[in-house]
């Protein structure tokens, strides 16, 4: 969880007695969760980079090499919860990750860390048909303390085998800014008799201990000796540790399926020459074999590779956007299908006991109250799906809880609370569970905010619901297209349903696509069941449910290159022409 949330969540003490409800007291919310804080909002130490390598990892058959990726999770209240994963490397049984892990680090805090290895079949990202590889379980300050840590990897039943992982760990420097590269190159040697080579790009970082860090690698480009590579984002600190001069190795690869790829050659730059501005020439490097250059007389180099595009970002925080104005626009959308039972039956899920919360309210204002404090007007949407309602009795699955349709905010979480309370008796739960309506309007009033361009509105939607969706198709679709817009989608599911699905829009189980198969542009769903918190406090419950929406937030306006508003003294960006 990032330090902003945890300075967001102190308000939550202040809103505790803010609200009253009529039908019961919310008392014993509060009171566990004021229990809490002093322990939850403690300021954040550090930002920690760790960086995963694995050895003798163990083949499948005879035939081929793992396809590994590593899966880093986060204990919180006994539960492990997914907060990262690397990229996947094909045919490797000692993978070197590019992917950088970024976790906060808290020097009061036990951080339980899982570092998950899996075996990803081919044409597939996701874990639910993956080989399970092994796992190292430690805290985030053995890693910190040791900077880097090596153990044996402990399979099913906790037994261990030959293969190892490597998880080093730096801290990150107050040089948040990140740079823009994009690498291209041109007659490079052909490694292949019957094609031509399949060149990548690596580069790695030279430490002051005279080791290597892998900063970036790029992707395959078949059959071609003038490669043009993606350009690609990293933080300056993670390039260079924030020198300039440091020394960067870059080496070219042919990639070969085996993994045994072909060295091509290799060049050595710094970021302080990349930044050098040369009118009317590239940046250009010749790529050198030195086994080539010291047995061949007239040899010049294996290839030239060019420097086409370098850009510094500004980096900004979600505290910069918050502060510079920018405004939560909190929507709520609760299931009101027929699989909830009866609200007048005790076993309902929306019955509504006179002294204890059931979870549809348990979970809406324990989310409620933290977002409440970025909303200027504190009136939020409110819209119930799934349900028949007056005055003709047809299935709705985005209308007014409050039944204004021109006007659909209630005031405050109370009276978000109330227009809930007092819908329940007028309607009558019915179905099916189709939540891509509600998406698409909240999403319909994100896109208008977009064309501003502008850090004013960020749309967050939260859905209450108690079991598997039926639009899925639509879903998709929906979360697809709300990926491009300034909006996140939290579910919590309530009762004790089947959520598979859920963990399907999340993300969890590899990248989530549209029907037609376009991939989200970034990850915007959070899913968190209900039941896991369910003897924890409201503090936990949103802690969790809203652990990923600053980075979202952030992620959105650092992608579209929106500064925050009342910054315009700072520099968003600076272009380095090569």
């Amino acid at each position: 969880m990032s330090c902003s949330e945890r300075s967001a969540q102190k308000h939550l003490n202040k809103n505790f007695h803010k609200v009253c409800y009529c039908v019961f007291s919310m008392s014993n919310i509060y009171e566990s969760a004021e229990a809490t804080l002093g322990f939850i909002s403690s300021p954040c130490l550090a930002k920690v980079e760790l960086r995963v390598a694995s050895r003798g990892i163990s083949d499948r058959d005879a035939l081929s090499k793992p396809d590994p990726c590593v899966v880093l999770k986060m204990q919180s209240h006994g539960q492990w919860f997914e907060v990262d994963r690397t990229e996947v490397i094909r045919s490797s049984s000692s993978p070197v990750f590019s992917k950088i892990l970024l976790v906060d680090y808290y020097f009061e805090e036990v951080q339980r860390l899982r570092f998950e290895l899996h075996d990803i079949s081919s044409g597939n990202n996701g874990l639910r048909d993956a080989d399970f590889l092994g796992a190292l379980e430690c805290t985030l300050g053995q890693i910190v303390s040791q900077r880097k840590l090596t153990k044996a990897l402990l399979k099913q039943g906790n037994t261990s085998g030959k293969s190892s992982i490597t998880v080093t760990a730096e801290e990150l420097s107050g040089n948040d800014d990140y740079v823009e590269l994009s690498f291209s190159a041109r007659k490079l040697d052909d490694k292949d008799f019957f094609s031509k080579s399949d060149p990548f790009l690596e580069i790695f970082r030279l430490n002051d201990d005279g080791t290597e860090s892998l900063v970036h690698r790029t992707e395959t480009i078949m059959n071609n000796l003038s490669p043009v590579w993606k350009s690609f984002k990293v933080s300056l600190n993670t390039l260079c540790s924030g020198d300039h001069d440091r020394e960067l190795k870059c080496t070219v690869w042919d990639w070969d399926s085996n993994g045994k790829h072909d060295f091509i050659g290799e060049f050595q730059t710094t970021f302080k020459e990349m930044r050098i501005e040369q009118e009317g020439k590239q940046l250009q490097w010749e790529c050198i074999n030195p086994k080539y250059q010291m047995k061949k007389k007239n040899y010049r180099n294996s290839g030239v590779v060019i420097l086409n595009h370098c850009k510094i970002i500004k980096m900004y925080s979600f505290l910069d956007y918050i502060m510079g104005g920018c405004q939560i626009q909190f929507t709520v959308a609760i299931d009101f299908t027929a699989s909830n039972g009866d609200p007048r039956n005790s076993c309902s899920l929306h019955y509504i006991h006179p002294y204890q919360p059931n979870e549809y309210l348990k979970a809406l204002v324990a989310v409620g109250e933290i977002c409440q404090d970025y909303d200027s007007d504190k009136m939020f949407p409110v819209f119930g799906f799934g349900a028949l309602i007056p005055p003709d009795f047809k299935v709705s699955h985005d209308f007014a809880v409050n039944f204004d349709e021109d006007n659909p905010e209630c005031a405050g979480i109370q009276g978000v609370v109330e227009a809930y309370q007092n819908c329940l008796p007028k309607i009558q739960l019915y179905g099916p569970t189709n939540i891509a309506p509600i998406i698409q309007k909240v999403a319909l009033s994100a896109s208008e905010e977009m064309h501003t361009k502008e850090a004013m509105e960020y749309f967050i939607l939260l859905i209450l619901t108690d079991g598997v969706i039926t639009d899925m198709a639509d879903t998709r679709e929906a979360i697809v297209h709300a990926s491009h817009l300034p909006m996140s989608v939290i579910i919590v599911g309530v009762g004790n349903a089947d959520f598979t699905d859920m963990q399907i829009l999340d993300g969890d189980d590899g990248i989530l696509r549209s029907p037609k198969g376009e991939p989200v542009l970034r990850d915007i769903v959070q899913f968190v069941p209900f039941k896991d918190f369910k003897h924890a406090s409201p503090a936990a419950l949103a802690k969790s449910v809203l652990a990923e929406v600053p980075n979202q937030v952030v992620d959105y306006y650092n992608a579209k290159g929106i500064k925050p508003k009342c910054m315009s003294d700072y520099e968003s960006t600076r272009t380095f022409s090569p």
